[in-house]
């Protein structure tokens, strides 16, 4: 029986990031009291409405930045979660945190609560990357907030980083990656920039202020990553994430690529339970509203849900793909896909693994199991591969 994994969405900032396009908001801070108690009742809620001893083996508190709660308000959600489900004396309890946000003391009351994992938004240790980024914390504030875990007895530690930054040479990006690596840290995920409508770096952009990022130097950048991670002892497991050992891999990350149920709780957070997908609004307000006005909610829709929808089997067997291919070292076994869905991986996906083959993005293993993966080149073209899984005709076998 596997077990399931919860989100937590706290969506409060100091302020927003100029490349940000996350369900995030500024100058909310007074409402975290608010939201908190209303987040705790969402928790409830789903509790209530689950199957009896629901297990739960990771959380994990993204944002935003989760680090403007105090430790007395993550305690108070950690103490429901644990009288609501059935959470596992082992799980992992990860948090997202700005290195500027964090104190030697709030630390400690983060881990006394219960948090045994943090993510911190690093991005580069450069100024100059930094100021394109519109982030005002320093490598300085990094080091000191990982020095703070370490002190406390945390043993897992994520560093973010951004590659692509306009203006950033790959020799500023390769400084940044060979300063995260001797951190101390156990666990990097590297992201490239992408310029998302709408945002304020969208609007330097195209007023010319700034360059839209190189993405042969990005690919650059990142085959650069590969190998020296490589040579440091992290191993590639996921497109964008490497860790230090098993033990170092990030599990609540690995539910999702392994297409495992999770809770979304929270303003604009998404969950995958029984089959469905679940978003709740997006507004603080409206979360607020939602979650005092007294309605219902009918299961795994909150009170608090804006939209869902029932996944057919063809759509699951679709995203399995999409996000199991993530994966790069294990991809997506067939034995798992035929023990998931009663159907031969090689038989339902034929024409779209042939042409991925022939373009040379996949692969086929056989240790442990027989399974399919991105090559090296596929790593690079992603993006290309997934699309391959979307939108497909069903199957006459399956309609």
């Amino acid at each position: 029986m596997s077990h399931s994994s919860i989100y937590l969405h706290i969506p409060f900032c100091r302020r927003r990031c100029g490349y940000c396009d996350f369900n995030t908001f500024a100058g909310l801070s007074r409402l975290i009291p608010q939201y908190v108690d209303a987040l705790s009742q969402e928790v409830r809620w789903a509790g209530r409405q689950s199957d009896p001893g629901t297990s739960v083996h990771t959380l994990f508190f993204g944002g935003g930045t989760p680090s403007l709660l105090t430790p007395m308000q993550m305690d108070q959600i950690l103490k429901t979660i644990r009288e609501s489900f059935q959470l596992l004396e082992d799980a992992e309890i990860s948090m997202e945190a700005n290195p500027g946000t964090v104190t030697e003391e709030s630390i400690n009351g983060f881990v006394e609560a219960g948090v045994n994992r943090f993510s911190f938004g690093m991005q580069s240790a450069h100024p100059e990357d930094l100021r394109i980024l519109d982030r005002k914390h320093t490598f300085s504030d990094v080091l000191q907030a990982v020095g703070y875990c370490q002190k406390a007895g945390v043993k897992h530690i994520n560093l973010d980083l951004i590659f692509g930054i306009p203006g950033q040479t790959l020799q500023r990006f390769q400084s940044s990656l060979a300063l995260a690596a001797a951190s101390g840290v156990d666990h990097l995920s590297l992201y490239s920039l992408t310029i998302e409508e709408g945002t304020p770096m969208a609007h330097w952009a195209n007023r010319g202020l700034i360059d839209f990022p190189d993405d042969d130097l990005a690919a650059e950048m990142y085959e650069f990553a590969e190998d020296y991670l490589a040579a440091q002892g992290f191993e590639q497991y996921e497109i964008s994430n490497w860790a230090r050992g098993n033990s170092g891999r990030c599990s609540h990350n690995l539910q999702y690529w392994e297409y495992e149920p999770y809770f979304g709780f929270g303003a604009g957070a998404h969950g995958f339970i029984n089959g469905t997908r679940t978003e709740n609004v997006h507004s603080v307000f409206d979360y607020l509203q939602r979650m005092s006005d007294g309605r219902e909610g009918q299961f795994p829709f909150s009170p608090a849900a804006l939209a869902g929808s029932l996944l057919s089997k063809w759509d699951q067997m679709q995203e399995m793909m999409m996000v199991g291919l993530r994966m790069t070292a294990e991809g997506v076994s067939a034995k798992r896909f035929k023990n998931r869905f009663g159907s031969d991986l090689e038989v339902i996906f034929a024409d779209q693994l042939r042409h991925l083959l022939r373009e040379g993005l996949i692969e086929w293993i056989n240790v442990p199991e027989r399974a399919v993966r991105l090559t090296k080149r596929g790593k690079l073209l992603g993006n290309r591969v997934f699309m391959e899984f979307v939108g497909n005709e069903v199957p006459a076998g399956l309609q």
